[in-house]
């Protein structure tokens, strides 16, 4: 599966030119601008899969690190704070990780 199979390549580049810059990833306008919050529940679960790496079943911050290269190959990384933001907005449990039911709920939030 490739992310533009569920994503239009247009919504995801206009989602990455808005965080192009270090410190300005906003979750909920990513989700909106690439279509994300736009998906069922089932699609946005098959989108957690595919940005899964090790296929745990979970995210953790090493994987969320790198969440926008998973909508662009040559996008940057997130910093720090941008991962540990992402990371406390999803993680409803404080088990330190992000589950497919977690995602979908902050996508949809």
């Amino acid at each position: 599966m490739s992310i533009t199979d569920v994503l239009s390549a247009d919504d995801i580049a206009a989602a990455l030119q808005e965080c192009q810059d270090p410190d300005t990833f906003e979750p909920q306008k990513f989700f909106q601008t690439s279509g994300l919050s736009k998906m069922s529940a089932s699609q946005v679960k098959d989108v957690f899969r595919f940005i899964d790496n090790d296929q745990s079943g979970y995210l953790d911050e090493e994987e969320l690190k790198f969440f926008l290269q998973k909508f662009q190959s040559d996008a940057r990384e997130l910093t720090e704070s941008e991962t540990k933001s992402l990371m406390a907005a999803a993680d409803n449990d404080g088990d330190g990780k992000i589950g497919a039911d977690e995602f979908q709920e902050m996508v949809h939030a």
